[in-house]
């Protein structure tokens, strides 16, 4: 009897693992080592697609930024100032 339970413990473990996590809404756990290898390249390329769009949008804050400073000194500058710069800009 001692054999029997030994040997059903682990797959009954299993499936209620799988069962609760399914109820709560994750993905249940593969048994084969392979499956596993996979989801590392699955998740090997989501985190460099994060990756790249993390830099775009971080490039993207930092021309706003830029321009928000700009927009800023204009709001704040006297007009004279303003219109001085912009005779010269036109003037190249």
């Amino acid at each position: 009897m001692i054999p029997i339970v030994a040997i059903s413990v682990g797959p009954i473990a299993w499936v209620t693992n799988n069962w609760i996590r399914a109820k709560h809404g994750f993905e249940p756990e593969m048994r084969s080592r392979k499956r596993g290898r996979e989801g590392d390249v699955a998740g090997d390329r989501k985190v460099l697609l994060l990756s790249n769009e993390n830099e775009r949008l971080t490039g993207q804050v930092s021309r706003l930024e830029e321009r928000i400073a700009v927009l800023e000194r204009i709001a704040t500058d006297p007009a004279e100032r303003t219109a001085r710069e912009i005779e010269a800009l036109r003037d190249r």
